[in-house]
């Protein structure tokens, strides 16, 4: 009785209506969370790797979700159960708070994406992400504004501002940064033109 009643602390808190979540780092997904209340039914499993290639975490939808409507779709979002810095591997879930939202906004950013996409887009989008260099360079930007847009500018800040001033991570991963994702010089040109329209807006 004792086992079946702490089961059932432990699933309350791991999983929030739709969202699957690992109790380890369950108050920095749920504040990212926070910023897309669109997603609020929309399923998504958060779910360590041992290992991502060329990257810290992966959002996509399940293999079935492809062929699923909109609606109906389901995502999960990977993250690497390790991060390497200057070849010492560290546990994801111990990088600091903030940067680690920064990391998840980015990867939901993904997700609003996809669900904006019709079955054959989606299909498609795949399809280029896996075969095309430029393709990776839309879909990470777009991820990134998808962010912007949600208020999410604070985190990702500082999630740049931790990997490209980080003297002890490998160059290689700073420039797949700078390669595929908004700058910060561009994310501050977004929110200065977000706040000339609001002004706007408000008058």
């Amino acid at each position: 009785m004792k086992y079946l009643f702490f089961l059932i602390i432990t699933l309350s808190t791991s999983m929030n209506a739709q969202h699957i979540i690992p109790d380890s780092i369950s108050v920095e997904i749920n504040k990212a969370l926070e910023y897309y209340p669109e997603l609020r039914e929309t399923h998504i499993e958060f779910r360590f790797k041992r290992n991502i290639k060329k990257s810290t975490m992966q959002a996509r939808p399940t293999f079935g979700s492809f062929f699923r409507s909109r609606k109906n779709r389901r995502y999960v979002v990977l993250i690497s159960e390790t991060f390497k810095i200057s070849d010492k591997k560290f546990l994801t879930k111990h990088i600091p708070s903030d940067i680690l939202i920064g990391w998840i906004g980015h990867e939901l950013g993904h997700v609003m994406d996809y669900s904006n996409r019709s079955k054959l887009n989606l299909i498609w989008f795949g399809i280029k992400y896996l075969l095309s260099d430029t393709h990776i360079v839309e879909a990470e930007r777009a991820a990134d504004t998808y962010a912007i847009r949600h208020n999410m500018e604070e985190y990702i800040l500082k999630t740049k501002d931790f990997i490209l001033n980080n003297a002890e991570i490998h160059d290689a991963y700073k420039l797949r940064i700078k390669k595929y994702y908004l700058s910060p010089e561009e994310i501050m040109d977004m929110i200065k033109k977000r706040n000339m329209e609001a002004d706007i807006i408000a008058q």
